[in-house]
């Protein structure tokens, strides 16, 4: 799906599919709640996307960036089961299916560094299974915040800030760090909303006509809307029931249009008031 939002355009690109524990997606939630929309399998895991966005801008500051990068294909067997993760399918098909090249893409926007959403910034591609930026010629952009508790393992799952997915940026120095609400290229701005970790970031694509917000892991599917549904991956769960009630409360007054990084059926969606909180409505066109 492409979206012209005004001068700039957006294409959701699929980045990959993982499944994790459905519990630990829903926290507090109790299960019988939880499985009224979203199905468990025969090991309690959920069914979730890794829902990536193509931005493209004209004009003379005309480039290519992308928001998150999927799990990307650095698994072996016993991880490939466990998340259920298919290494055939990831971000680079769904780039070559909107035409474009890893090469083409001048920026990388993450919301957070967890393995799901920056496991695509590197790739084994020689024989010697040496690592390789994907993205040959792109800076990576994250919150300083973000970056620094990822190379510290600040987070309450063990191994999902992993260097391999960060030491090629290293060596080719390419990061660049955030510090708040800031602007990350043209038409595209950084807000922060911790609590999935202390340093995560939403992203406003603002074009002429209209604003698309990727969330991240604030919302991460359009189950987790309730007040309550957070995760038990969280580091700061009362912090990411603000940074989701702030996010939705403004989403709702400007008419923005949100897109869920983990759901796996309707990722684009608007938001209405309802009584003292939200509700979510999936848009199939724009």
């Amino acid at each position: 799906m492409t979206i012209d939002l005004g001068g700039i355009r957006i294409t959701l690109i699929p980045g990959g599919a993982l499944s994790l524990d459905g519990g630990a997606m829903f926290g507090i939630i109790p299960k019988p709640l939880w499985t009224r929309s979203t199905p468990a399998d025969a090991e309690n895991r959920i069914r979730l996307a890794c829902n990536c966005v193509l931005i493209e801008t004209d004009g003379p500051t005309a480039r290519r960036a992308l928001i998150e990068t999927g799990h990307g294909a650095k698994y072996e067997a016993k991880e490939q089961a466990m998340y259920a993760i298919d290494v055939q399918h990831w971000l680079l098909h769904g780039l070559r299916a909107a035409g474009c090249r890893p090469e083409d893409i001048d920026d990388v926007i993450l919301s957070h560094l967890h393995f799901d959403h920056a496991g695509g910034l590197t790739h084994r591609a020689d024989a010697d299974e040496t690592l390789h930026r994907f993205f040959p010629r792109a800076t990576v952009h994250v919150q300083r915040r973000e970056f620094d508790d990822a190379r510290a393992n600040f987070g309450i799952m063990t191994s999902t800030y992993r260097e391999e997915n960060y030491t090629p940026i290293d060596a080719a120095d390419a990061w660049r760090l955030l510090d708040g609400d800031v602007e990350i290229i043209p038409g595209v701005r950084a807000r922060l909303t911790p609590g999935h970790t202390r340093g995560h970031q939403s992203v406003l694509i603002e074009g002429r006509d209209r604003t698309a917000v990727f969330v991240g892991d604030v919302l991460p599917t359009a189950a987790h809307a309730g007040a309550a549904y957070n995760m038990a991956y969280d580091v700061l769960p009362l912090d990411n029931r603000d940074s989701k009630r702030a996010l939705l409360a403004a989403a709702a007054e400007r008419d923005w249009l949100l897109i869920l990084d983990h759901e796996p059926r309707n990722p684009l969606v608007r938001v209405r008031p309802e009584r003292r909180w939200f509700v979510l409505e999936p848009v199939s066109a724009v």
